[in-house]
């Protein structure tokens, strides 16, 4: 096993931010050189001055590229993107650019259960974490779903898993790292503004498994066009999961009635309380993974049958004068809330707005049949005013934030109506995360009992 003792000795963080704390905290525990770089922290903030306490260089405000100077290797924060200056600079110098899941390796030897996919991510890595804990495994949580996976691998006992949430970003970023059971949920068009390209985007997602050995697992979605593609270049063992294909020997799938792993009946379909077409493929992914990681079916069982998903992510927030009120606050693209709307049969004010990537919405037209007003806002509102209308929604209210949006579209609804927020839209032009944006919603709903 590698260990952080034979990592480079010269380090920069380029990046703080959850993950980038992390790694910086566990390379100065281990002796590094470590600079950190941040143009928004402030030097009297809390978590800068501990890592200054711990021996880390700092240079906050900008972004000079001295700090490139003597460095062996940087650690990107996530988010950064690869035509940073300071990145471009390292690549031209030879640099190497990894991000802080990359030091799991380092870390642990443990089995590691990495998760990734345009959509559904955190929904299946919490399925599958709950899954194996419900049937008396041990697991720790990590990576993009909130906990740091330095934190957790540093800490990881020898009879535990990790369960690792990762994205696009965090893999693009990663040279040896290695989970014995890979997922991969779908691929769809995301994230180009970062990544430049769909090449590159879905380069980044097949990461995943590009240093599995033949004896790990690839769980993957057999219904997905673009995955097919790349199924030629996987080493581990193939399990595919299918919400459209009766796989019977070959993985986990379902039929009318039930859920299957192989030809294992798992549980029947009407004891599942998790809505959404979309979601009984993460529930398939969740089965197959968790089953080939100890996993009891009565543990799986227990699960599907309690499980009415994750915060943010079409959460029943609950009823308010007859209506049903839905945060899907994380669907911060066009196929999420898509997926989102077509989980629901009853009429929907619809709430979305947010980041503009320089796309249009014309994608959500066929998806906005039984919505019956829209509440607009942030950079986008304009251009989903112009789908909603090309549409024939009648009702398009703009607002000027997602406190805002609550009350107008609750007053637009009308008894057993839904008031969705799925703003098809990152959060970045109004609020710091997906989840304080959730957040604001579910607390301005609560003002209105």
């Amino acid at each position: 096993m590698k260990t952080l003792k034979e990592f480079a000795e010269k380090v920069l963080v380029l990046g703080l931010a959850r993950s980038g704390t992390a790694a910086a905290k566990v390379l100065l525990e281990q002796g590094k050189d470590v600079t950190v770089n941040d143009a928004a922290a402030s030097y009297d903030d809390a978590l800068v001055l501990e890592l200054q306490e711990k021996g880390a260089h700092l240079v906050l405000g900008s972004h000079p590229l001295s700090v490139l100077e003597g460095i062996e290797v940087v650690v990107k924060n996530p988010g950064i993107r690869y035509d940073h200056p300071v990145v471009v600079e390292a690549l031209k110098r030879h640099i190497p650019v990894i991000t802080e899941v990359e030091l799991v390796s380092y870390l642990t030897q443990q089995p590691i259960i990495g998760i990734t996919g345009s959509n559904g991510k955190t929904t299946t890595t919490t399925l599958v974490t709950e899954m194996l804990s419900k049937s008396n495994c041990n697991v720790k949580l990590a990576g993009n779903i909130g906990i740091a996976a330095t934190e957790v691998a540093e800490t990881i006992q020898a009879d535990e898993k990790m369960v690792i949430e990762l994205s696009s970003f965090q893999l693009q970023g990663i040279d040896s790292f290695r989970p014995s059971t890979a997922v991969l949920l779908n691929i769809y068009e995301a994230h180009l503004d970062y990544h430049g390209d769909l090449k590159s985007y879905v380069h980044a997602k097949c990461n995943i498994f590009k240093n599995q050995h033949p004896d790990d697992y690839l769980v993957y979605n057999a219904d997905d066009p673009v995955l097919k593609e790349h199924m030629a270049d996987v080493r581990a063992k193939k399990i595919p999961f299918s919400a459209t294909k009766n796989l019977h020997q070959e993985g986990a799938w379902a039929d009318d009635t039930h859920i299957y792993f192989f030809d294992e009946a798992i549980i029947p379909l009407e004891d599942i309380v998790l809505v959404g077409k979309h979601n009984l493929e993460n529930i398939l992914a969740a089965v197959a993974a968790a089953k080939l990681n100890g996993a009891t079916n009565e543990g799986i069982q227990h699960v599907l049958k309690t499980f009415s998903g994750v915060k943010h992510r079409l959460e029943f927030v609950g009823m308010l004068q007859d209506r049903y009120i839905y945060n899907d606050s994380k669907a911060t693209n066009i196929l999420a809330t898509q997926k989102a709307l077509d989980s629901f049969k009853k009429e929907i004010v619809l709430l979305a707005g947010g980041l503009d990537r320089g796309n249009e919405f014309d994608e959500l037209i066929p998806h906005l049949k039984n919505v019956k007003a829209m509440v607009v806002f942030g950079e986008t509102a304009a251009k989903l005013e112009r789908v909603g209308k090309e549409a024939g929604i009648q009702v398009i209210e703009h607002a000027g934030g997602v406190d805002t949006a609550a009350k107008i579209g609750f007053s637009l609804t009308d008894e057993g109506d839904i008031l969705l927020l799925s703003p098809a839209c990152a959060s970045w032009d109004q609020y710091k995360t997906f989840e304080e944006r959730g957040d604001i919603f579910v607390q301005a709903v609560h003002t209105m009992n």
